[in-house]
């Protein structure tokens, strides 16, 4: 019966005329946004382009139609969950097959012929240490700006096995009030630490060693914390850049709502990896800190007492175009390459 309601929901969801609009929308940016990537850009930023010179425009036109085929799937609250977690993990999956192919020594899947480790922190930490290298770094600041900090819930390529790992446990536990000072001093030792391997010229086999170690850690801590809390303490206290982004994506104008109306009987919050809707965020009216804007709530809120917000627009149409816009961030980050 449960899947049966998702495929009607999903169903409803795309004939609605408003949400068609939405679907048109993500085609339209996602085809328009590649390219003018694969026209300005010199090095072939796309994968067929790499392979097969001048077949990148049918991977456009493959991109841009798939971001229409999610649109309605995470505009709808019965399916949003689980499509996010889909989208989330087929990003990871590309991600992490293409650093194992560029290993093994097919080059033409790394960006630069140069091999990085794919850890969150370096978003940061590499550019301090090298001196260069800000391609990543400059799309992640794009993402703050558009969507704030969903870049943590639906781009990061690690994040999405925290999520898995939280799911573990059915209802989040409490997390420490000492989680956001342990965070704030991981993010201040990470850029600390990178900065004085640059001055002190330390070779980068050991800044690649050291890098390695964090990473090996981060992964200790999804599988021994995040599995037993039920919450992402890897994004929520280990990871610097979930810290920058919770606090830089203010730029953007989204933002998550609570209404006054709210019975407070916390189906949201054991929904909630992010330790984002304590009792206190709840009675405020707004989450936490560390929210992501994932949307996650919103389908566990029978009441509708949650809702996406952007000046100006009404709570359906702040959802449906922060919607157009991860979706088709989304697929265009699935079409450059990003190693």
């Amino acid at each position: 019966m449960s899947k049966n309601r998702e495929t009607a929901g999903a169903l409803t969801a795309s004939r609605s005329p408003r949400n068609r609009g939405a679907i048109l929308g993500s085609v339209l940016l996602t085809a328009v946004m590649l390219t003018i990537v694969r026209t300005v850009v010199e090095r072939p930023m796309l994968m067929l382009d790499r392979f097969f010179p001048g077949s990148g425009w049918l991977e456009i036109v493959f991109l841009a139609l798939y971001a229409g085929f999610l649109t309605p799937k995470i505009l709808d609250p019965a399916t949003s969950i689980r499509w996010r977690t889909i989208l989330w993990i087929t990003f990871s999956v590309v991600f992490f097959s293409q650093l194992t192919l560029g290993l093994l020594g097919f080059e033409r899947f790394l960006m630069t012929g140069k091999l990085h480790l794919p850890i969150p922190a370096l978003i940061i930490g590499g550019p301090i240490y090298r001196g260069e290298g800000f391609f990543m770094t400059i799309l992640f600041a794009a993402t703050l700006v558009f969507i704030g900090p969903a870049w943590c819930s639906y781009f990061c390529y690690i994040g999405g096995w925290d999520f898995l790992a939280s799911r573990q446990l059915p209802k989040p536990l409490a997390m420490p009030r000492w989680r956001q000072p342990v965070r704030v001093g991981i993010l201040i030792l990470v850029v600390a630490v990178a900065y004085i391997l640059r001055i002190s010229g330390v070779d980068s086999l050991v800044a690649i060693w050291i890098a390695a170690v964090y990473g090996l850690g981060g992964i200790g801590v999804m599988a021994y914390f995040s599995r037993r809390t039920g919450n992402m303490v890897h994004c929520i206290t280990y990871c610097p850049i979930g810290a920058v982004a919770n606090v830089l994506g203010k730029i953007s104008p989204f933002r998550l709502r609570i209404s006054r109306q709210c019975s407070r009987c916390r189906k949201c919050a054991r929904t909630c990896r992010y330790d984002a809707l304590r009792l206190k965020d709840l009675k405020r009216g707004r989450p936490g800190l560390s929210c992501t804007l994932c949307g996650d709530c919103i389908g566990s809120c029978e009441d509708s007492f949650i809702s996406y917000r952007f000046p100006g627009f009404s709570p359906a149409v702040s959802r449906r175009l922060f919607v157009v816009l991860v979706v088709s961030f989304h697929a265009i980050c699935l079409g450059i390459a990003r190693i």
